[in-house]
């Protein structure tokens, strides 16, 4: 077994873990397959997608052949490659709105968006990573390229931040201790960072972060945990020249609380 699949994509195993008999491998290298396939990919073969997993090409090839079969993948003959298939959008999509979610939180979102000309996103964590379940777009907004989907890095955004944030300690403790390792001598820095938005977050509720994962932009962040433990995240980013710091911590940023808040009172009409 590669190392790299081993780890989990940056997420260390513990013996423990290691060691768990319920633990099914070939399931976990299926998903790790289906996982490789970026949003921005067009179709990929094996080899690439062997290079990807850090799983060996026989593998790779009997996966792929399993999940065409099944459904999730589309093979192209022609390229001899293969593209998510429609299947795998379905489980996504079921993932966004069992818990209506997505239906409560698009209106509250497309209103912020269009009164701030800005990108307002509803986000979960991948690993180390926060992934885009949906976004909203003022009429006027600047372009912004990330789409549903887009993964974007948990240590170095509001968003990733204000998950970290209502983590319980032990959970919160385990990913920043995974952070740590993948960004190496730059942990002080990013440490410092995410210190200052918790508190940011306890006293106001939402965190800024000004140019830190596109240089162009400004991010502001909150999060709200759902009654069954689930945390969504929000972010509300805008081009750097577009607003003040003063109007995004004094405007914008409580704007975004309080949708955060309507969004948590409307959820339970639909649980």
């Amino acid at each position: 077994m590669s190392k790299k699949f081993d780890t989990l994509l940056g997420l260390e195993r513990t013996e423990e873990q290691k060691n768990d008999r319920q633990f099914v491998t070939a399931l976990a290298r299926g998903l790790e397959v289906l996982r490789a396939f970026e949003p921005s990919d067009g179709p990929l073969g094996n080899q690439e997608l062997a290079e990807r997993t850090g799983l060996p090409k026989p593998t790779v090839s009997r996966i792929t052949h399993t999940l065409t079969t099944l459904g999730y993948l589309d093979y192209i003959p022609r390229l001899s490659r293969y593209a998510i298939a429609p299947a795998v959008l379905s489980l996504g999509h079921s993932c966004v709105t069992s818990a209506g979610m997505k239906t409560v939180a698009r209106p509250h979102m497309q209103d912020l968006a269009e009164y701030a000309d800005a990108t307002v996103a509803l986000g979960a964590r991948d690993r180390l990573s926060m992934i885009y379940l949906d976004v909203a777009r003022g009429s006027r907004t600047v372009a912004f390229s990330l789409d549903p989907g887009a993964r974007i890095p948990l240590y170095n955004t509001a968003m990733g931040a204000a998950f970290l944030s209502v983590l319980p300690t032990k959970e919160r403790d385990f990913l920043m201790d995974a952070i740590a390792k993948s960004v190496g001598s730059e942990w002080s820095t990013i440490k410092r960072r995410l210190e200052s938005a918790f508190r940011s977050l306890d006293e106001t509720g939402f965190c800024l972060f000004s140019g830190t994962y596109e240089r162009a932009m400004n991010g502001l962040g909150s999060a709200i945990v759902q009654s069954n433990g689930t945390v969504s995240a929000f972010s509300c980013s805008v081009p750097a020249f577009q607003h003040s710091h003063e109007r995004l911590l004094e405007d914008l940023g409580p704007r975004l609380v309080t949708m955060c808040n309507q969004i948590k009172g409307d959820l339970p009409r639909l649980t």
